[in-house]
């Protein structure tokens, strides 16, 4: 039986014999805490005579008409209502009583603890709009979606269409009716509901329309959320993606909604974007997580367009969908906000992230074999988001910047509010690149395993380089071996500083590759090859190089090219070619001037993991000991209210590892030692008593 599954042929087939029109989907939200009644008429053209099924999870049905004729209950079965004998055009109608969850799928039902207000919003990625209303639930049978929704006249009702004005419709209660959505898919349909506050404003897109914004919250954190400065960072995006895109934003308006109890980061509803709660800061957060809020505005932003308006056939591409989401809010930071280290903070989190899950058992191609609904769960991973993120980067720089934004222009033109294939995106890019990309996209998609890349280096007597190579290796259950376009960059020591003095960008191939115009070069202090961090592979540092990192690494000024160099000394640590105690000196000799808070937090993380982990058992207290006596003294060196300051006081809580550690945590949390522009506000506060807690 099928459950609540539905597999990939399955879909198909439901395909092949139907198209939908149109959903009208009445929703009672007054008729008690567990349940709603749902009615749900659905238009549909199909092939006359077959049979298929429409997706609904509900507590009851109370009636299902297929044109007319009346279906007995008992063909709604595990999750599905059967239908035979279609007609050419048909009108089915569906009444149900569906339940709330508290788990995010689906309508989600939340009362506020601190004033006992009622919460709702909608999550249906990927298959529980049918927990909602009855649906063919798969992203290639688009329709129209027109809700109607009757609730409490205090609340606000908000869907992808513009709110309108509620009609009252019994004591306390109103019906909103909202004008039909364009043709979308049903996974990105979205119902939020309660009082929540909200405030207003508006921009020119570049189609001339005025699109409204909004922004919500519940009423007990209202006053913690920074409105104007979330609506100043959506006019960037939305500039930026206009321009970078030439095709105009795709819907009527563009609300965000900042939701209880929500079980992810954000989701990309169409014109009605949910987030969590997280992103509402209560007390004082790392520069890390305030770029990350924005990455993560400009992500769900970015959708709109790519995953909305353009919608993936089946699930086998919702590594496109999202990787496409990461690589584009992550430029448009860089280059339309104030947080112009971006791909600083992608390299040392993302590709951390997916370098890490590409290590595992675990590890899949990017482009996973999806057979049905279950496998989507095990696939929506760092490949899914981070490797795939950055072989799109990898991928932009193969074909140019330039050729890449044309062909995602055109591909949007050629395919609004329809569905794609991989083939299709690539198809695009080919013509306005003129790469060949089918064994491109056989190499880095549909295998796994990351490449390592280490230079080979023949110095002269007096020097100089007389060869120069990039040696690549796969591992042995991976062993594919890729093309990259490769950034090479030389440092030297000058005047205290470690300045990049050559760099030369190159198309990488094979075992080896090499680089003759390196040769008669100085060799310099350091070689960091995949500088500008174009490519996804592992890169090394020879031992002179690793060296001077150790010995300098602060006194690299490009955020970019540090990070590059704090991931290559953690591979080659995390791989036992570099020992952990050189890892531990390189990190507490030179993280005090790391600019990028991001960097800080990954890692200070990976110091811990060294000392707690990968120095050899007889070293591992002294080591343990030596972090977090490092991570102390950096704290109180540390400027006075920096955002350094936080993540030393907060890294030294984790690791510390002495009663003398633990009586300096108690008395920090306590007042009794302060530092200089810290507050022991309540998050800290939390973040110290948990350590305390860990020291018995």
């Amino acid at each position: 039986m099928p459950g609540e599954n539905l597999t990939r042929i399955e879909a198909q087939e439901r395909r092949g014999v139907l198209d939908t029109q149109s959903y009208e989907v009445e929703l009672d939200l007054t008729t008690g805490p567990e349940v709603f009644r749902s009615t749900s008429t659905v238009r549909f053209t199909a092939t006359e005579g077959a049979s298929t099924f429409i997706d609904l999870i509900a507590r009851r049905v109370h009636s299902v008409t297929l044109n007319g004729r009346s279906i007995p209950a008992s063909a709604f079965t595990d999750s599905r209502i059967a239908l035979d004998e279609l007609a050419l055009e048909n009108e089915l109608v569906v009444v149900a009583d569906c339940e709330y969850t508290n788990t995010g799928e689906g309508l989600h039902r939340f009362v506020d603890p601190v004033d006992g207000e009622v919460y709702l919003y909608t999550q249906f990625e990927v298959p529980d709009s049918r927990r909602v209303f009855a649906v063919f639930e798969q992203p290639d049978l688009k329709a129209t979606f027109q809700f109607t929704v009757t609730a409490p006249a205090s609340w606000k009702v908000i869907s992808n269409s513009p709110t309108p004005e509620p009609v009252p419709s019994g004591e306390g209660v109103a019906t909103w009716e909202f004008e039909p959505t364009p043709r979308i898919s049903s996974y990105i349909t979205a119902l939020i509901a309660g009082p929540y506050e909200s405030t207003f404003s508006e921009l020119t897109s570049a189609s001339g329309r005025v699109i409204p914004l909004g922004i919500f919250a519940r009423k007990s954190l209202w006053q913690y959320l920074d409105a104007d400065y979330i609506f100043e960072k959506t006019r960037q995006g939305f500039a930026y993606y206009e321009d970078k895109f030439d095709y105009p934003y795709p819907f009527a308006k563009y609300d965000q909604l900042f939701v209880p109890e929500f079980n992810a980061g954000a989701m990309e509803n169409a014109g009605a974007v949910t987030f969590t709660e997280v992103y509402v800061f209560r007390s004082k957060v790392t520069d890390a997580v305030k770029e990350r809020r924005v990455v993560t505005i400009l992500h769900e932003l970015a959708h709109m367009w790519f995953g909305d308006l353009v919608t993936m056939k089946w699930w086998n591409d919702l590594w496109l969908n999202e990787s496409f989401a990461e690589w584009a809010s992550t430029i448009a930071t860089a280059e339309a906000t104030e947080w112009t280290e971006a791909w600083t903070t992608f390299n040392a989190m993302e590709k951390t992230w997916a370098y890490r899950q590409d290590q595992l058992p675990s590890t899949h191609p990017v482009v996973a074999e999806i057979r049905d609904l279950e496998d989507v769960q095990v696939n929506f991973d760092g490949i899914t988001y981070a490797k795939g993120g950055s072989v799109l980067k990898q991928l932009a720089a193969w074909v140019g910047i330039d050729e890449f934004f044309a062909g995602v222009g055109a591909y949007f033109r050629k395919h609004e509010y329809g569905n794609t294939e991989l083939r299709d995106l690539l198809t695009e890019l080919e013509t306005t690149s003129g790469r060949e990309l089918t064994e491109w996209s056989k190499k880095w998609l549909e295998t796994a395993g990351v490449n390592t890349l280490s230079p080979a280096i023949v110095e002269g007597a007096d020097g100089t380089i007389s060869a120069f190579k990039i040696v690549q290796t796969a591992p042995s259950d991976y062993p594919t071996i890729r093309p990259h376009r490769l950034g090479v960059g030389f440092y030297d020591l000058q005047n205290g500083e470690l300045v990049r003095t050559h760099f030369t960008e190159l198309d990488v191939d094979g075992d080896l590759t090499d680089v003759p115009e390196l040769v008669g070069l100085t060799r310099p202090d350091l070689v960091l090859l995949n500088d500008h961090d174009l490519a996804y592979a592992k890169i090394r540092l020879d031992e002179r190089s690793l060296q001077t990192a150790i010995d300098h690494l602060s006194k690299i000024s490009d955020p970019l090219a540090r990070s590059l160099v704090w991931g290559a000394a953690w591979d080659q640590t995390r791989d036992a070619e570099a020992s952990a105690s050189d890892y531990i000196d390189l990190v507490l000799g030179n993280i005090a001037s790391e600019t990028e808070s991001t960097t800080v937090r990954t890692t200070l993380a990976q110091l811990q993991l060294a000392a707690n982990s990968y120095v050899t058992p007889d070293k591992r207290d002294a080591s343990r000991h030596k972090v977090a006596d490092g991570l102390w003294a950096l704290a109180q060196a540390a400027d006075a209210g920096s955002d350094s300051q936080l993540q030393f006081v907060t890294a030294f809580a984790s690791a510390a590892a002495t009663p003398e550690h633990w009586e300096t945590v108690r008395a920090l949390r306590a007042g009794e030692i302060t530092l200089d522009g810290l507050t022991i506000d309540t998050d800290l506060s939390w973040q110290l008593l948990v350590s305390l807690a860990a020291g018995g």
